[in-house]
């Protein structure tokens, strides 16, 4: 397999850093990595700019960027929170019949990171690894609700409306609209948004900062469920949520 050499050498920068180098000039990574300044330039800029890389305005010194604090969360925390979702996802699909998911958000758009498929569920469109856009789907809602204003504004930034059913909401303004209904009721609901005939409910999963980390929904047919059943759903996926929440720290109600 081919090696690129451009990703070698960043990696290659990153890995510079520890706890004794915590900040590094241009001339001592230039040394340690036995390139020109001008390459490493263009390197160090394209790290910077990607949030990898930090420069400390004070001494022009470069360090490690906070882009490698959330990625490393992501890692760590999607690990962990697989598996104590789990239990949480089985019993709940074992008692619906319903298939349920685990999923997190990762750039703009949330992926499932787990999924129980229930005994009577005929959706097949779902599995772990899949993307979900967040203006489309009740995870997404939720992954993104609890965000704080700037840090939503930065992923709704030309963030693209793609309609995939007659029921997408297809502006910024109508998913704020879900987002603030959302963050009221205390979860989300994508009714044949995503896919035609497909409702789905989700709830948020708060960790012990009370920080919303990932979300449970929990999929159905509209021609097999009601609104009664989905709403019975709702309840039973919003005490799993809860639970989940407690297991890992959350203090709140």
């Amino acid at each position: 397999m081919p090696i690129i050499q451009s990703v070698e050498r960043a990696l290659q920068i990153l890995d510079l850093f520890n706890e004794q180098a915590t900040e590094l000039k241009i001339t001592d990574i230039s040394k340690l990595m036995g390139l020109s300044k001008s390459t490493l330039h263009s390197l160090l800029k394209t790290l910077q700019l990607h949030g990898y890389i930090d420069q400390n305005p004070e001494n022009g010194k470069y360090r490690l960027g906070m882009k490698l604090v959330e990625r490393g969360h992501f890692v760590v925390g999607s690990i962990d929170i697989r598996q104590k979702a789990k239990g949480w996802l089985t019993e709940l699909s074992q008692r619906t019949g319903q298939t349920t998911h685990l999923g997190i958000l990762d750039g703009r758009e949330g992926v499932y990171i787990e999924k129980i498929e229930g005994k009577l569920a005929a959706i097949a469109y779902s599995r772990i690894g899949r993307r979900l856009p967040v203006h489309a789907t009740a995870i997404g809602k939720v992954l993104i609700a609890w965000l704080g204003e700037a840090e939503l504004n930065a992923l709704l930034e030309g963030y693209q409306y793609t309609t995939f059913t007659p029921a997408t909401l297809a502006s910024r303004e109508a998913l704020m609209s879900a987002l603030t209904q959302t963050r009221e009721q205390g979860y989300a609901l994508d009714s044949e948004e995503n896919e035609q005939g497909v409702r789905c409910v989700a709830v948020p999963v708060w960790n012990h900062e009370s920080r919303v980390i990932a979300a449970l929904s929990l999929s159905t047919l509209t021609s097999r469920v009601d609104d009664a059943e989905l709403a019975n759903f709702r309840e039973q996926l919003q005490q799993a949520g809860l639970a989940l929440s407690r297991a890992l720290g959350y203090a709140g109600s």
